[in-house]
């Protein structure tokens, strides 16, 4: 039997949402001795319905052999109905819009994709990285709770603010660009009797909508923004997090005050900015950033697919320099990065699901009621799942 090529290369990676256990599952494939470190302390139940389109995202899963699963998980997700405070429908979009070819909730595809890995990862659950120094030979990682390990390798997928980007490349401020919205989401029961199909309300920098919970129609999600400055805030302070989306929509009608009661009782909620990740390079020396926390976008569309297939190619041009780390980090990244940039180019999602202004949103609304917008809308989505060709990497079937 050949050795693997990753055999003995010890990986740690920050991050256990989704890009982190796809890079365990494919590092493992190759041999890898993998560690996933992850501050929350377990795997997290929030975060929205998430989308894979085009056949480069389903040729992925289809070898991580989780397609036909995912598929069995389908939201059925995407449409979209927009009205007045009176209820009245404005537009409607259809699945197309949104949903890709297919749409998950984001815990589901988590849970899968970490399950998936778990039996040769190691896991340390509510930890962090709290200090990375390269040596001659490879990192030596301080933990905030599990002493100190040395690493070959250490990957951030930690997400638009990545701990192991500002440790190993510098200030948050140097990379993540805010763009002037903000984005909460939420559970509370379903007494309104919505169905799966969103409706969304807007006001001029202002959004709210609410839908059932495909699991569970007793339970309904909703999802809000609202044009802000950066704020300055503890990630940690649930109440405050929640102060913050309660002084954005007070006095707002439609359903908002029923859904603002919700709130205050919800154990959970996600909160954070729009914003962009821009890194002039994805690597430094030992240490390489996956995802979000390289190439990010705040809700763009095709951020979680593009992290599955980035999280295939790092994994296979490391295995395809035997565990060169110069080679294989570069040619991840100059493999990768013109692929990222379709999407990421651009993309502000708060310009269209909140129009700052009045006029913006009327244009919009207007836009969108008309059949030829539907149509134009639709066509530039599906432009960015344009393939691109998946190279092939010979990982050791013995483990697959």
């Amino acid at each position: 039997m050949s050795v693997p090529a990753l055999r003995g290369l010890r990986v740690l990676i920050s991050g256990a949402g989704v890009a982190g256990p796809a890079l365990a599952y494919w590092l493992a494939r190759f041999g890898a001795d993998t560690t996933v470190v992850e501050v929350a302390p377990a795997l997290r139940t929030s975060g929205f319905a998430v989308d894979f389109r085009g056949p480069t995202h389903l040729g992925v899963l289809e070898k991580m052999g989780v397609l036909e699963e995912l598929r069995a998980r389908q939201t059925h997700g995407g449409a979209m109905r927009c009205v007045d405070e009176h209820g009245r429908q404005i537009f409607r979009l259809p699945a197309e819009f949104a949903g890709g070819d297919i749409e998950v909730l984001r815990r589901d595809l988590s849970r899968m994709l970490y399950e998936r890995s778990a039996e040769r990862t190691d896991y340390l659950f509510g930890d962090v990285i709290a200090n990375a120094a390269e040596t001659a030979d490879g990192v030596q990682v301080e933990f905030g709770r599990h002493g100190s390990r040395a690493f070959d390798l250490v990957i951030g997928a930690d997400g638009l603010h990545s701990g192991v980007r500002r440790l190993a490349f510098g200030p948050e401020q140097d990379y993540v660009r805010h763009l002037g919205y903000y984005l909460a989401g939420w559970q509370l029961p379903n007494t309104l009797g919505a169905d799966a199909t969103p409706r969304q309300y807007n006001v001029p920098g202002r959004m709210v909508s609410v839908g059932a919970d495909h699991r569970d129609p007793d339970r309904a999600g909703v999802f809000a923004m609202f044009t802000s400055r950066r704020l300055d805030y503890d990630w940690h302070d649930l109440d405050e997090q929640k102060k913050l989306i309660a002084d954005a929509f007070t006095g707002l009608r439609w359903h908002v005050p029923h859904l603002l009661d919700g709130l205050r009782d919800a154990p959970e909620v996600y909160f954070d900015s729009i914003s962009r990740v821009r890194v002039p390079a994805w690597s430094s020396g030992r240490t390489a950033l996956l995802g979000d926390a390289a190439w990010g976008v705040t809700l763009g569309g095709m951020g979680v697919g593009t992290a599955i297939v980035g999280a295939y190619v790092l994994a296979g041009e490391l295995a395809a320099a035997r565990g060169d780390h110069r080679v294989g980090l570069a040619a991840y990244e100059n493999r990768l990065r013109p692929y990222a940039a379709r999407w990421q180019r651009g993309a502000n999602p708060g310009r269209f699901l909140a129009p700052a202004s009045r006029l913006g949103l009327r244009s919009r609304n207007t836009l969108f009621a008309s059949r030829l917008g539907r149509r134009l809308l639709i066509s530039s989505t599906k432009s960015l799942a344009t393939d691109t060709g998946l190279p092939e990497y010979a990982a050791d079937r013995t483990l697959s």
